[in-house]
């Protein structure tokens, strides 16, 4: 049985114009979707911002005869039904001030799991696929968890690799569950709920999977991760919007170089030369990078003077100033050693793509 205030909230979040913003903005004034739905319109009038149109619909009954069928439908089909104001969402998403007021969930999604998000564009190449296998294929001892959009592609290649490696994997649906798009993947889907994963949707179950659907639903995908891996996009790919907005939540952005003479390399490449995400030399340095390599294992397989390259006068300063724990300034760095900070860039770099320093937002890096 679901409750009351999940009822108030599903009807509200119907209404028109109100979306998940001045969902959040009505229920911190009034307390709780329900004290909403029964305010006065003089109430409603008097919070700042809410104009007639948005009052209008609130306490309309089409829109709380509407939720009743749909906690009918989530009950019969076992959706959860989780609520943002009532501290119901995966932790992480959560966080994101642009997240879903209502999201709905088939399956498990393991809080104790390291969520990574992989995406990648439809026409994904050998290069692209056989970067998915590498990388899966060596984290079936990792606590990890996968995300994806369930999309043709790169995301059902991510899907389908950790279901054969025992990983867990999560679906972020662009529509609600009353059906499932693509038809292709309605096996595969089932697949991942039975193999202890999970389907998530912001949409209730009148939503069908509209074009702008997508991009909303990829806030989701990057949301949900501390880390977002772009595996291969042209310009302008759906997978572009994905890193955006990990970029934009602060969170780690991994992209995979390619040719620029490759289409669906460029969008990778873009991403890199306007610094919203760190390249991915090696599977072993994504790895560390995502803090999910075991040292000890890696350095009896690759000794260090094997995978790493030798470091010149600049590079041993650098790391000389660079600390694990604490994150240093470009300025800071520059300060340290005396040296200008636009002699310094091209080390830094260089050290990142190679595995010893990380790059955090605001031009700070961390020791590895």
């Amino acid at each position: 049985m679901f409750s009351e205030e999940t009822l108030y909230s599903i009807a509200l979040r119907r209404c028109p114009l109100i979306g998940d913003i001045v969902f959040r903005k009505l229920v911190r004034e009034a307390g709780s979707a329900k004290e909403v739905w029964e305010l006065s319109k003089t109430g409603l009038k008097n919070i700042h911002g809410i104009g007639q149109r948005i009052s209008h619909e609130i306490g309309h009954d089409d829109h709380l005869k509407f939720a009743e069928k749909e906690l009918a439908f989530c009950e019969k089909n076992q959706i959860k039904i989780l609520l943002r104001h009532q501290n119901e969402l995966p932790t992480l998403l959560a966080e994101c001030d642009d997240a879903p007021a209502i999201l709905y969930q088939k399956g498990d999604f393991n809080p104790q799991l390291t969520p990574i998000s992989i995406v990648g564009t439809r026409n994904m190449t050998a290069y692209g696929k056989a970067f998915i296998h590498r990388f899966l294929e060596e984290l079936p001892s990792q606590p990890v968890v996968t995300v994806s959009g369930l999309a043709l592609g790169a995301d059902t290649e991510v899907h389908h690799i950790s279901l054969e490696q025992n990983i867990p994997t999560a679906a972020v649906l662009a529509h609600g569950f009353h059906m499932l798009y693509p038809a292709k993947n309605r096996r595969l889907s089932e697949k991942i709920l039975a193999e202890n994963g999970a389907l998530f949707t912001e949409f209730n179950s009148s939503q069908k999977p509209d074009r702008e659907n997508f991009i909303q639903r990829n806030r989701i995908i990057a949301g949900l991760s501390p880390a977002t891996i772009v595996v291969e996009t042209a310009f302008g790919g759906g997978s572009i919007s994905t890193a955006t907005f990990a970029h934009q939540y602060n969170r780690d952005v991994f992209a995979l170089p390619g040719r620029i003479t490759d289409k669906y390399s460029q969008g990778c490449n873009q991403l890199i030369q306007c610094n919203k995400a760190a390249v991915i030399s090696t599977v072993s340095a994504l790895k560390e990078q995502l803090g999910l390599n075991n040292k000890e294992t890696v350095a009896e397989l690759f000794p260090t003077s094997e995978i790493r390259k030798q470091l010149n006068d600049n590079q041993i300063a650098i790391m000389n100033v660079l600390d694990k724990n604490v994150a240093y300034t470009l300025d800071e760095i520059s300060d340290r050693m005396g040296v200008a900070s636009y002699k310094i860039l091209p080390d830094l770099l260089e050290l990142e793509i190679s595995g010893y320093i990380k790059a955090l937002s605001g031009r700070q890096y961390l020791a590895l």
